[in-house]
């Protein structure tokens, strides 16, 4: 197993013992450490396995598969931009290259300065205000292009708090 810190490996053990009485914990367990961590790095999959028995492999194709984890830091503000199919036709690849551009980022990544994750999202069930993002779960209506540049400073000002 990588290099986990004692304070984090103590952490996550106890994450994984709330569970210990339940026939399939790993989506509890899973959740609960990207709630707590922000990402779920292969270190912590081996250590997870280690301790349930589950294969790694297993896990992985689990963090993998759902959008909700992730095996790597996320930004203070995680901003999701929904590409389904009404928001697309009402401009939301626009809005999501906007952002790319503005931030210097691709959906996926994670700014230098670790403020800002731009993520593509399928539906985020807003389909009537299309186009339609999030962040930080709370959700922006009919977003255009000339305001993604607002959006983003309004975020910058936050900045840190």
């Amino acid at each position: 197993m990588a290099h986990l810190q004692a304070h984090a490996e103590k952490q996550i053990i106890e994450i994984i013992s709330r569970y210990k009485d339940e026939k399939t914990p790993l989506m509890m367990i899973l959740s609960d450490i990207q709630k707590e961590f922000g990402y779920i790095p292969l270190e912590v999959q081996e250590l997870v396995s280690e301790q349930i028995g589950v294969p790694v492999a297993e896990i992985y194709g689990v963090v993998t598969f759902y959008s909700f984890f992730s095996l790597n830091p996320k930004g203070k503000y995680v901003i999701g931009v929904c590409l389904g199919t009404a928001c697309y036709v009402k401009g939301a690849q626009q809005v999501i290259d906007k952002f790319s551009e503005i931030l210097n980022i691709k959906p996926g990544e994670t700014t230098e300065d670790g403020l800002f994750t731009l993520e593509a999202l399928r539906c985020i069930g807003a389909c009537g205000i299309a186009p339609a993002l999030s962040i930080n779960g709370k959700v922006y209506p009919k977003v255009a292009v000339a305001d993604v540049a607002k959006i983003v400073e309004e975020y910058r000002r936050l900045g840190g708090n």
